[in-house]
């Protein structure tokens, strides 16, 4: 199953809207819609980028905004993203210090371009790991640098915790530790 099928399902259960419905949304039938949720068909290009619009974490409710301020205040190197779409929502001061780009001009822009190797073969078996499925809601593992200048990668330890926004929607806070 991908994490878009995932994401999908995950938004009808917490806002009550059958397939029929959201197949309705996407112009397609009600079982193409249930086979993305399982993973069953590729979604198309066109429909990945509406579900990323529709399903990415947007950490602007007031009920988040003590989220934001603890992750901006904190004295580790953190961030939070998206969990979908990797958009950043919040940095430390000890994160942007490791970075050169402007932090303003990074809010609400996708940091995978930066990913490391080894953050990106991370992603990839997070499936199997349970993460979105309510199993694995933490994870650690080592990364190597990703040799940017805008947005540094320290060699280290990097944890991944899994957090569910008032919408409903998924973040994830990322803590590195320098090794």
């Amino acid at each position: 199953m991908n994490e878009f099928g995932r994401a999908l399902r995950r938004w009808r259960r917490l806002r009550g809207v059958k397939q029929s419905h959201a197949a309705e949304l996407f112009d397609i039938t009600q079982a193409t819609l249930s086979r993305w949720e399982r993973g069953h068909h590729r979604i198309p290009e066109e429909a990945t980028r509406k579900l990323a619009r529709l399903l990415s974490a947007p950490l602007d409710s007031a009920g988040d905004a003590g989220l934001r301020r603890l992750v901006e205040s904190s004295t580790l190197a953190v961030h939070l993203i998206c969990d979908l779409s990797h958009r950043l929502l919040a940095v430390s001061p000890a994160r942007c210090a490791q970075w050169s780009a402007d932090p303003a001009d990074l809010h609400g822009v996708s940091l995978w371009g930066f990913a490391s190797d080894e953050i990106r073969l991370a992603e990839s078996w997070l499936g199997e790991a349970g993460w979105y499925d309510d199993g694995a809601a933490r994870l650690s593992f080592w990364t190597g640098p990703n040799d940017s200048p805008l947005v540094a990668i320290v060699p280290g330890m990097l944890t991944w915790e899994r957090l569910q926004l008032s919408d409903g929607t998924l973040a994830r806070l990322v803590t590195s530790t320098a090794h």
